[in-house]
């Protein structure tokens, strides 16, 4: 039974030095977010790569690739897996669109649940409801006796919610990356839905940035830390469950801020110069292959029918615009996608690279 969030919380200096790294480096990001021109170039990617983190901390194993292609609709159906990642990033999608109108309660988290666990494996718990059945969290095992942590009884959930709500949307004196770190402790200790509660609580991490006008565009994909660190993630909740050790917690979710919003930075710079590079190829040319651009950057694997629906040519049209790109040197062509109906596919292989290359992280 966890006690209300702190409404206060000394920082040891420690914490104050990574608060300060942690914010330095998100400002920058939101920066660069506000100077890009198309915003849009990078949350397609960015949301992607979060999707498949926040997934795998769960045991999915579904790949970039895997996921991109099935954004082109070539395979008739998906593996589990992937249609998991499809799910989260539509409930990402339901809570940016829900954040513009509505505060971060439980309505919100609701329907954003109901998105993500809704005809996939697990959709059979109840999505979109408030659990009435004890859950815990166990060694492999589905007995009691052996869980590591056991959440609060369905009784005291709704107590419990009250007072994260107003936690979360009350004026506070709290720097906003801490009550970030808060809000997302309480509501995975809470863990109010019998099953997705982890993906809603790091999805729920973007959607606070946002509501407190800390970032315009969702480009922190804070998963792909926790991922990394997965099982020191999961010992600093419960170290906080068991021992209250707050302030190690905090500083985790900290340096997560920190190093996720620096390689966001880098991912991010490194996408707009290839994409003006491509567009300064295309002033040159006398074809319309410059619609072709914000589409490989949106997905990198591409299709005939995708180009000619985007840039309103007919098939033999697309088929030429994609050749002219190759000739650039921004796509090579794949062969057929798999599958029955299998279509030509091409790859941008410079921007795939890029999205897909591994996190790196500063040295503690």
């Amino acid at each position: 039974m966890p006690k209300d969030v702190p409404r206060s919380l000394d920082l040891e200096s420690d914490t104050v030095l990574l608060l300060s790294e942690a914010d330095s480096a998100l400002g920058y990001l939101q920066g660069l977010g506000k100077l890009i021109r198309d915003p849009d170039l990078l949350i397609g990617p960015f949301l992607t790569r979060e999707a498949i983190a926040s997934t795998r901390i769960e045991g999915t194993r579904a790949s970039l690739s895997d996921v991109f292609k099935a954004g082109q609709e070539v395979q008739p159906e998906r593996p589990d897996d992937v249609e998991e990642v499809v799910c989260y990033l539509n409930a990402s999608r339901k809570g940016l669109e829900l954040i513009e109108s509505l505060p971060i309660t439980q309505r919100l988290i609701v329907e954003v649940h109901k998105v993500l666990m809704s005809g996939v494996r697990g959709s059979e718990r109840q999505p979109g409801t408030i659990r009435t059945s004890p859950v815990w969290i166990g060694t492999g095992t589905h007995r009691l006796e052996d869980a590591h942590y056991v959440a609060p009884a369905p009784q005291h959930i709704g107590d419990l919610l009250t007072d994260w709500e107003k936690f979360v949307n009350e004026p506070s004196r709290i720097p906003v990356l801490v009550r970030c770190a808060l809000m997302h402790y309480q509501f995975e200790t809470i863990h109010p839905f019998l099953d997705g509660n982890g993906r809603i609580g790091r999805l729920l991490v973007g959607l606070m940035l946002i509501s407190e006008g800390r970032l315009t565009t969702p480009l922190l994909y804070l998963s792909g830390y926790l991922e990394n660190h997965r099982s020191e993630y999961y010992e600093r909740l419960q170290a906080v469950r068991e021992r209250g050790e707050m302030q190690e917690w905090v500083r985790f979710f900290l340096r997560a801020v920190r190093d996720q919003a620096n390689d966001s930075v880098s991912r991010a710079e490194k996408l707009v110069e290839l994409r003006e590079r491509y567009l300064d190829q295309a002033r040159s040319d006398s074809s319309r292959v410059s619609a072709i651009v914000p589409l490989i950057f949106q997905n990198p694997f591409i299709s005939v029918s995708r180009v000619s629906k985007a840039a309103g040519v007919s098939g033999q049209g697309a088929r030429n615009l994609l050749t002219r790109a190759e000739q650039h040197g921004w796509l090579s062509r794949m062969g057929k996608a798999t599958g029955r109906g299998g279509r030509a596919m091409w790859l941008a292989q410079e921007v795939f690279s890029v999205i897909d290359e591994p996190f790196v992280y500063g040295i503690e």
